[in-house]
């Protein structure tokens, strides 16, 4: 069981906030009581986000209205301008070091593995990242060419390709890997 909390920041990558919220709450619907709680988070003091191609969601909370001990899980979305932005909150910044310390679970896809090499939270762990997008992360086992991977309590996605898979990576990590099995069969992924 696990309460999640996805960040959002204007110019975030739409389609892997989307993708990733919609893989767990699927989770959630199949397996009830797997995530409890999803909330879409805005940085800012408005729920009004605009993404990096105009794709505006309404975020359930903002940053000023959670308690960060209320969550399991801190999911970061790539995009830019949108990783930029996150790493403007000081807030935000704090509370995923606490989290850290608290040894709870951190995601990051695309460029926002980033913000987790610039706070020292993936020192010698392995990550996948966007190609050309590893600033600050000169201390980790950087593992491109893997869509999603899980070292410890990091959870990291390469790009919007491999959203899927890294909230695929996400339901494995709290529930079980017959049950993300199950979950990954019903989204019917043909090669």
């Amino acid at each position: 069981m696990a309460n999640v909390a996805v960040f959002l920041a204007t110019g975030y990558e739409e389609t892997e906030m989307i993708a990733t919220v919609d893989v767990i709450r699927r989770a959630e619907q199949m397996f009830p009581n797997s995530f409890p709680i999803v909330d879409i988070v805005s940085i800012s003091d408005k729920n009004e986000v605009v993404g990096s191609h105009g794709i505006s969601i309404r975020a359930d909370k903002t940053i000023q209205e959670i308690d960060f001990n209320n969550y399991d899980c801190l999911i970061l979305p790539g995009g830019q301008p949108g990783v930029d932005n996150l790493m403007e909150s000081e807030t935000l910044m704090k509370n995923l070091v606490e989290h850290a310390k608290k040894e709870k679970t951190l995601a990051a896809i695309c460029a926002a593995p980033q913000i987790l090499g610039k706070l020292g939270l993936v020192d010698n762990k392995e990550v996948t990242h966007y190609p050309g997008c590893d600033k600050y992360l000169q201390k980790a086992i950087l593992k491109p060419h893997i869509s999603a991977i899980e070292d410890g309590n990091i959870i990291t996605g390469s790009s919007i390709g491999a959203a899927l898979q890294f909230g695929l990576q996400i339901v494995d990590h709290f529930t079980s890997t017959e049950q993300m099995l199950q979950l990954h069969q019903s989204l019917v992924f043909n090669y």
